[in-house]
Order: structure tokens, then C-alpha cells, then sequence
């Protein structure tokens, strides 16, 4: 499994496609086996959904995400959880232990300002 947190200094972003980058965590039996840093390739509508698709996501983890995002990844198929906070790694271990639910933090205007 992969999990994808959208991340700014290894915190949870507050929005997904403005962040610095995603950590990347894969994990087997529910324990992390191996994590990466990716640099975000840039914010275009509908871009990194697919970008993280087609790197095998199948988790993504934000403190906040825009309704289109969230439309994307559901008709991939990868679980979106959104009203994460501190550290990314945390977040990941927090989704793993099924302690981490989303809120269903939802941008409804791009230029939020820290709306979301």
C-alpha cells in the first residue's frame, strides 16, 4: 500500500495543491516499510490526482483538498482523507492503526486564503 501525504517541512499541508511536496509512505501489515520525499510537479486542475495514480497511490492524506481533487481520486479509486494535521509520518501511522478519519475538509474557493 502507498499513502501519499501532502506535506510542507514534513507537516501536513493545509492544502493539498499548494504544498511543498507529498511524502511518500508504503507500508505492509499495517507497520511503514519505506518513505520518500517527491517534490510537488506543479498545481494544475486535475494534474496531480492523476500524477499520483499513476505513481500506484492508493492513500492520500491533506488538511484540506478542492471538491475536483477529491472527485478525481474517488473515480481512481484512492481513499481521500482530508482535516490531517502535524506531522505527516504521524498522520500515516495514525491512517495504518485506523485511528485517522476524514473530516471531508472541502476548499470550495480557490483562492481560500486558509479556508478550508
Amino acid at each position: 500500500m502507498k499513502i501519499a501525504v501532502a506535506s510542507d517541512k514534513e507537516m501536513v499541508t493545509e492544502h493539498f495543491g499548494h504544498c511543498e511536496g507529498f511524502i511518500i509512505f508504503e507500508a505492509e501489515n499495517k507497520q511503514i516499510t519505506k518513505s520518500e520525499a517527491i517534490q510537488n510537479p506543479g498545481h494544475r486542475p486535475g494534474f496531480l490526482p492523476n500524477f499520483l495514480n499513476d505513481i500506484g497511490v492508493n492513500v492520500i492524506i491533506s488538511g484540506g483538498m478542492g471538491g475536483g481533487a477529491i472527485e478525481i481520486f474517488n473515480e481512481k479509486g484512492i481513499e481521500v482523507i482530508t482535516g490531517a494535521q502535524g506531522s505527516a509520518k504521524a498522520a500515516a501511522e495514525m491512517y495504518l492503526q485506523g485511528k485517522l478519519k476524514s473530516t471531508g475538509s472541502v476548499c470550495h474557493e480557490h483562492q481560500h486564503h486558509d479556508e478550508c
